[in-house]
């Protein structure tokens, strides 16, 4: 019962972090991201995302959209799930 209490309040305070990046492209783009995905996180991919959202906007949106190269510790399933951009709804 305490792994899942920390499991949920983890998941509460990354998505406050994923949803207030300091930008609004940025808050859609990772915010989206969480929203669609980290409900079904396991702890690595919990653990993986709490790492990404201690990086600048500008870097986590560069490897999203490949302007700048990804470092190694965050290529990998996540980030290119995160590419795909299929997580962002924009209506009209």
């Amino acid at each position: 019962m305490t792994t899942e209490l920390s499991r949920e309040h983890r998941l509460k305070r990354l998505g406050f972090r994923a949803w207030h990046r300091g930008t609004k492209e940025a808050d859609i783009m990772i915010g989206c991201f969480f929203d669609r995905h980290a409900s079904n996180f396991n702890e690595e991919e919990l653990s993986w995302y709490e790492r990404l959202m201690d990086e600048e906007d500008v870097e986590i949106m560069g490897w999203i959209i490949g302007t700048i190269p990804c470092p190694p510790a965050y290529e990998g399933a996540m980030m290119a799930a995160m590419r795909k951009l299929d997580y962002i709804e924009i209506s009209k």
